[in-house]
């Protein structure tokens, strides 16, 4: 359970979310919707500085996480996030968890 940014991803998030170093963006699964591995559920995320991450990822400074309560969601997977230039955003993939 891990997640990955792509600098092309980061960018986008602190020019579009005016991320600067210290802030964080909590990952939630959320009711509706779907991702590449769940149906009924979607990937959101909210601007938030982490009190006690169960997992995160820290790039310049910034923490790309979820806590506890969204293991359920994160489960057997590793999130990997990049940018689509035609779409102006960041794209979300759900891969087999890697083992560590």
């Amino acid at each position: 359970m891990k997640i990955t940014v792509s600098p092309a991803a980061q960018k986008w998030y602190q020019n579009n979310l005016e991320l600067k170093p210290g802030d964080g963006l909590h990952f939630y699964g959320k009711v509706y919707g779907r991702t590449n591995v769940h149906f009924g559920f979607s990937l959101a995320f909210v601007k938030q500085k982490p009190q006690h991450p169960y997992y995160q990822a820290v790039y310049q400074e910034i923490s790309y996480y979820f806590d506890e309560e969204d293991i359920w969601f994160f489960t057997g997977y590793d999130l990997q996030i990049d940018y689509d230039a035609d779409y102006d955003g960041p794209t979300y993939t759900f891969v087999d968890e890697e083992p560590e």
